[in-house]
C-alpha cells in the first residue's frame, strides 16, 4: 500500500542539500533545485566524473563527512530542503545531526513525488530497460509539440544531462525505481512497465514480493490515464492498460521483423489500428526496439502524431552506457553496457549477434553486489557462456560486505566457455589493448567504466 505523508509546500525552502549526492537520480534532482535559482550542495563519499560536472555547474561538492560542520548557509532550518539516498550510511555524521535536529529530511524518492503532484507525471518502471525508455519518452516528447520535464537514470545523449526541464510543460517523466520501493511514493498519471524479473531480494526477501511491489505500483497509476506493459504481466490496474512486444501477435502493440538494413535498425509496429512500417530507431538493440513500442503506446495515448513519434524515435541517441559505442571502425567494435542481470545480459548478447552474427565476441563483465550474485548465480553463468571469450572482473561491493564463497573465481567455474580468465582492472586493459579486431563489451553496474577510456584511447 502506498505510504501517505503530510509534506510541506516546495515554495518554503530555497536552498537543498543532499546526503549522496553523486547518484545519479539524487543529482538529477540537485540540478533541478539549482536551476529554480536555489542554493544548492551535498556530500558524496567518492568523486567521480558526475561530482566533477555538478561542481563545474555551481554546486558545491565534498567528499568529507562534516558531522555537524554543516555549511552556514545551510544551517537555516527553516530554507534548507535536506535530501538524502538510503545508499548513505546510517551513521554517517551528516544525516544524525540532519535528523536530531529539526530540518525537513527526505528521501530522493519523496522529493520527486511532491514535484510530480502539480503536474501530470509519466512514470517507467521496471526490472529493466527503464533509463532507456524513460530518456527515450523524454526526447520524443520533448521533440515534438507537448514538451516536458524528465528526471532520468542515466545521462542522454540527446541532453547531455539526466535532467530536462520545461517549466510550463504538463507532463513529467520519472524514472520509477523500485529499489527500497520508492516508486511506491508516486502517484503517476500513466505508466509504462518493462518488466518483473526479480531483482534486488536483499530488500524484498523473495520473487513473490518483488512482483508484490510492482503490482502496488500499478495500482497507483491515476483511472484517466494509462498502463502500458509488457505482454504477459497482466498487472491489475484501475486504468486502462495496453499491452506490447516483439512478436507478441496477441498484444496490443506487436513489433516484428526487426532488422537492420543500410545501417538503420528497423522494426515493424502494429498498432490497434494500423501497421507502422520500418520504424527506424536511432540505437540498435532488440531490446531497445521493445522499448520504441512501448513509448508509442504510451505517446499516442497523450495525442503524439505518427511522424512526431517517428522523428523523435529516429534521432533518439541512447543514453551514457546502454548499449554505447565508443570504437565503430571496420575491424573493431567496442560497445559498453551497464547490464548487471543475467535478462539484460541476454538482451545484450542476443543484439549484438543480431548485428554482428560472424564476428567474436569478447565480454567483460564486472558482477555488482554479492547478493545478486549469488541469487542469479547459474542465470549469470548461463548468459556469459554465450560469449567466445569471458574475462570477470572481481565483484563489485557497492553497499555490501563479503558473502562466503561468492566471487569472481566461483562464477567462472560455472561457465562453460574455454576461453575465460578473471583479470583485474588493469591486466584487462593490457591484454584487451594488444587486440586489432573483433567485438569487445564491458558489462557490469558498478565501476567498470573505470576502464573504458583506457580501452577506447588503446584501440583509437
Amino acid at each position: 500500500m502506498k505510504v501517505e505523508n503530510s509534506y510541506p509546500a516546495l515554495s518554503q525552502f530555497d536552498k537543498a542539500y543532499f546526503l549522496g549526492i553523486g547518484g545519479i537520480g539524487m543529482s538529477a534532482l540537485a540540478r533541478y533545485f539549482k536551476s529554480l535559482g536555489w542554493q544548492v550542495a551535498g556530500y558524496d563519499k567518492t568523486e567521480t566524473t558526475l561530482t566533477l560536472k555538478l561542481q563545474e555547474e555551481g554546486i558545491a561538492v565534498h567528499y568529507e563527512d562534516l558531522n555537524s560542520s554543516i555549511p552556514k548557509e545551510f544551517q537555516d532550518i527553516d530554507k534548507t530542503l535536506v535530501i538524502f539516498t538510503p545508499a548513505v550510511p546510517k551513521k554517517l555524521g551528516e544525516l544524525l545531526f540532519f535528523q536530531h535536529g529539526e530540518y525537513c529530511l527526505y528521501k530522493r524518492s519523496e522529493v520527486l513525488g511532491i514535484i510530480t503532484q502539480s503536474s501530470k507525471g509519466l512514470g517507467i518502471a521496471g526490472t529493466h530497460g527503464k533509463t532507456t525508455t524513460s530518456s527515450m519518452l523524454a526526447h520524443i516528447l520533448n521533440e515534438s509539440t507537448i514538451k516536458c520535464t524528465a528526471f532520468l537514470g542515466g545521462i542522454s545523449s540527446n541532453f547531455n544531462s539526466n535532467l530536462l526541464t520545461n517549466p510550463t510543460a504538463q507532463y513529467t517523466v520519472i524514472e520509477a525505481d523500485e529499489f527500497d520501493r520508492s516508486f511506491l511514493r508516486l502517484s503517476p498519471f500513466a505508466s509504462i512497465i518493462t518488466s518483473t524479473d526479480p531483482d534486488h531480494l536483499d530488500i524484498y526477501g523473495d520473487a513473490s514480493h518483488f512482483v508484490d511491489g510492482f503490482k502496488l505500483y500499478a495500482q497507483l497509476t491515476n483511472s484517466a490515464g494509462i498502463l502500458v506493459q509488457k505482454f504477459g504481466l497482466n498487472l491489475p490496474s484501475s486504468a486502462k492498460s495496453i499491452s506490447y512486444g516483439i512478436n507478441e501477435m496477441a498484444a496490443d502493440y506487436c513489433g516484428t521483423n526487426v532488422r537492420v538494413y543500410e545501417g538503420k535498425f528497423l522494426v515493424d509496429v502494429q498498432t490497434p489500428t494500423e501497421i507502422w512500417q520500418s520504424v527506424e530507431i536511432g540505437i540498435p538493440g532488440i531490446h531497445n526496439a521493445e522499448n520504441a513500442i512501448a513509448c508509442i503506446a504510451l505517446c499516442e495515448f497523450i495525442g503524439l502524431t505518427q511522424d512526431e513519434i517517428r522523428h523523435g524515435l529516429q534521432s533518439f541517441l541512447g543514453v551514457k552506457r546502454r548499449f554505447e559505442y565508443h570504437v565503430k571502425s571496420q575491424k573493431l567494435i567496442y560497445i559498453d553496457d551497464y547490464a548487471h542481470h543475467p535478462t539484460e545480459i541476454k538482451a545484450l548478447l542476443d543484439s549484438v549477434k543480431l548485428i554482428y552474427p560472424n564476428q567474436k565476441i569478447t565480454g567483460v563483465f564486472q558482477p555488482h553486489l554479492f547478493s545478486r550474485t549469488r541469487d542469479f548465480f547459474e542465470g549469470f553463468a548461463h548468459e556469459l557462456s554465450q560469449l567466445d571469450e569471458v574475462i570477470l572482473l572481481p565483484i563489485y561491493p557497492a553497499r555490501e560486505e563479503p558473502i562466503d564463497g561468492v566471487t569472481s573465481n566461483a562464477l567462472l567455474e560455472k561457465i562453460t566457455t574455454s576461453n575465460k580468465k578473471v583479470l583485474s582492472p588493469t591486466e584487462t586493459i593490457e591484454l584487451l589493448g594488444k587486440r586489432s579486431d573483433g567485438v569487445f563489451l564491458t558489462i557490469g553496474a558498478g565501476d567498470i567504466d573505470r576502464i573504458v577510456n583506457p580501452l577506447k584511447s588503446a584501440w583509437s
